[in-house]
């Protein structure tokens, strides 16, 4: 069972890095810029390493699917469910790379304006809690997910910085 949790988790994170891949050669095609790509390399292993330290925690615990199990994979679905909202409210800019377009316009769905960074706040991370405690992978959960933070905080900041003059300019 762990392992099936597993698999289909890497296989919602791959289906998503297809579509992001899709939408970053057509934004280079269209002379978009990257920013922070050391980071987004950071987070890219930190996500993989998560997932994976979550399962072999699971493994060493013998963890059976419980009502903690139940929890997190509640919170799992419903932070994989915000990421196919996001995906398709951001269309052809959304990948998982800071991507700034020539023309880039500014999304002011009311979600983005409500919640600042929905995409880490409303998928990113209830997706990671979500995930450890599917498979009870407490000490992931307390050691893993604050250095993940660590890189999100700097990619936030990144992602904030290429976008500064963009909303300067919409405002």
């Amino acid at each position: 069972m762990l392992i099936a949790v597993f698999l289909v988790g890497a296989a919602i994170r791959l289906s998503s890095l297809v579509v992001s891949k899709r939408h970053e050669a057509a934004l280079r095609r269209d002379g978009a810029v990257e920013h922070g790509a050391l980071n987004t390399r950071l987070l890219a292993f930190a996500h993989v390493l998560y997932y994976v330290a979550c399962l072999g925690e699971g493994i060493a615990r013998a963890t059976r699917f419980d009502a903690v199990s139940l929890t997190g994979f509640g919170l799992y679905g419903a932070a994989i469910l915000m990421l196919v909202w996001i995906v398709r409210l951001l269309g052809p800019i959304w990948t998982v790379k800071i991507m700034i377009a020539r023309d880039h316009v500014v999304n002011r769905h009311w979600l983005f304006r409500t919640v600042r960074h929905p995409n880490y706040f409303l998928n990113i991370l209830p997706e990671l809690i979500g995930f450890a405690l599917i498979f009870h992978a407490y000490v992931t959960l307390v050691v893993g997910l604050p250095v993940y933070l660590v890189i999100l905080v700097i990619r936030i900041r990144q992602e904030e910085a290429a976008m500064r003059d963009l909303f300067s300019a919409k405002d």
